[in-house]
């Protein structure tokens, strides 16, 4: 039987999920928890773990930092457990998110002892401010990784991602409306628009 001349080319294999120790993720996650002051996780742990470990890909770490935004809870937690089952399963999360918290519990403890000493500490408040303004451009620097990668050829295209984020910000930032009322209208019609699409590599 003659073979056709043309075969049709199967989609790229998807990456693997690298092998990622529990001493490895807990440490990771402990120091991302200890230093992250001022807020500012999310932005962090994209840089570890996305662009210097290679554990996780822009879409893997963007798809659990969309579930982490709409689920009850702190945001960061939510995050880190998803990261955590994704590498190493339950153990995984549970380990990831023991680290993410060891570090701040220690630290606040001290902190709440000693804190009406740190007040008189010269500089002690500007060097607060400085720290949450450095948080604060990490976010920034995320949400237009996150942009980017919504408007530069993903499941979504044109002028709807551009569109869906410049509604909710002017409701949400603009307008002061509740979110959970805003989250619900444009979630579903989000994904709406984003279903027919097939990825840019099918």
């Amino acid at each position: 039987m003659a073979l056709p001349e043309n075969p049709p080319l199967d989609a790229p294999p998807a990456k693997p999920t690298p092998y990622v120790s529990l001493f490895a993720l807990y440490r990771t996650f402990f120091l991302v928890g200890l230093f992250s002051f001022g807020g500012g996780l999310s932005a962090w742990l994209h840089r570890e773990l996305v662009q210097l470990r290679g554990w996780l890909t822009d879409e893997q770490f963007f798809s659990g930092y969309g579930l982490s935004q709409v689920l009850p809870g702190v945001n960061s937690s939510n995050l880190t457990v998803y990261i955590g089952q994704h590498l190493r399963g339950t153990l995984g999360a549970v380990v990831g998110l023991l680290g993410l918290l060891t570090g701040p519990f220690v630290v606040v403890i001290a902190a709440a002892i000693t804190y009406q000493y740190l007040l008189a500490v010269p500089g002690f408040q500007t060097a607060m401010a400085g720290i949450a303004a450095a948080a604060i451009g990490m976010l920034v620097r995320l949400a237009l990784t996150a942009a980017q990668g919504a408007l530069g050829g993903g499941r979504m295209r044109g002028l709807a991602p551009l569109l869906i984020m410049t509604i909710t910000f002017i409701a949400v930032g603009l307008l002061r409306w509740p979110l959970v009322p805003v989250v619900l209208v444009m979630a579903p019609l989000s994904i709406a628009i984003a279903w027919p699409w097939k990825p840019a590599d099918a």
